[in-house]
C-alpha cells in the first residue's frame, strides 16, 4: 500500500480537489473527517462527471415519465455539487492492513474499482491502487534454497488436486533439479497450458517440461 495518502475534508471545494489531483499526479483522494475516519472518495471520474454535468439538458416530458426521481436527484447533486461531500462516493471498498495482495485484487475485480483504502481501527492508514498490485506482482519471491524436489512435487500435486480441470489419474508429474515434467495424458490444449501456469506458480519450480499426450478416444470417449 501507499501509506502517505493525500486526503481532504468533506467541505473541500471542487476546484481545489481538481488542482490537488493535477499537482500531485494522483487519480483519487479519500475524504476523511477530523478523526481520520473515511467518509468517501473522490476520483478523476467524479470530477469529469461534474464538469460534464454543466452541459446536461433537462429530460423531455416523455422521458421524465419513465425516469427514477431518486436517481435523477442523486446525479444532479453529484454533477452540480461544489464540495467533496457532494461528489464523493460514500460506499468505499476497504481492507485491513493484513489483507493479502490476492484478496485486494479479488475485491478490485469483484467491485470493479481501481483502488482500495486500508483502514485500521476505523482510521485511514493507506491506499492500494492497481499500480501497487503490479509492483507486488513483479517483486522478487524468495524461495527456500533447501526446498527438495520431492517437497516441490508434493506441493505441485496438491495444487493439481485442488483444481477441477486436472486429472491426476492420467497426468503424472515428477521434479528433478527444480524442473517439473508432466507425463501421461491431457484432456485438451487448454489443460496443457493451465498445467504449465500451475507449475510456474508453485514455489521452487525453476522450469516446466510437458511430455503429455492427447487423451486417447478409447480412454476419454473423445470428449
Amino acid at each position: 500500500m501507499t501509506p502517505d495518502v493525500v486526503t481532504v475534508p468533506p467541505d473541500t471545494p471542487v476546484m481545489a480537489m481538481a488542482r490537488l489531483l493535477a499537482d500531485r499526479g494522483i487519480s483519487a483522494v479519500p475524504v476523511v473527517d477530523a478523526a481520520g475516519a473515511v467518509l468517501g472518495i473522490v476520483t478523476e471520474a467524479d470530477l469529469i462527471s461534474r464538469l460534464a454535468g454543466e452541459e446536461d439538458k433537462p429530460a423531455s416530458w416523455f422521458a421524465s415519465l419513465f425516469a427514477d426521481p431518486a436517481r435523477q436527484a442523486e446525479r444532479f447533486a453529484r454533477t452540480h455539487g461544489v464540495t467533496a461531500a457532494d461528489l464523493m462516493t460514500e460506499k468505499v471498498v476497504s481492507v485491513t492492513p493484513d489483507a493479502t495482495a490476492a484478496h485486494v485484487a479479488h475485491l478490485m475485480e469483484e467491485q470493479k474499482v481501481r483502488r482500495v483504502v486500508v483502514v485500521d481501527g476505523g482510521k485511514l492508514t493507506g491506499i492500494v491502487s492497481r499500480a501497487d498490485l503490479l509492483r507486488a506482482l513483479v517483486a522478487p519471491v524468495h524461495v527456500d534454497a533447501e526446498l527438495s524436489d520431492e517437497r516441490i512435487r508434493r506441493a505441485l500435486l496438491a495444487a493439481m488436486k485442488s483444481q477441477p480441470w486436472t486429472d491426476t489419474f492420467y497426468t503424472m508429474v515428477e521434479v528433478h533439479d527444480g524442473v517439473a515434467t508432466f507425463h501421461g495424458f491431457r484432456r485438451s490444449d487448454s489443460v496443457q497450458k493451465a498445467l504449465r501456469v500451475l507449475a510456474e506458480n508453485t514455489p521452487g519450480v525453476k522450469g516446466v517440461k510437458d511430455e503429455t499426450q492427447p487423451m486417447p478416444v478409447y480412454i476419454y470417449g473423445g470428449v
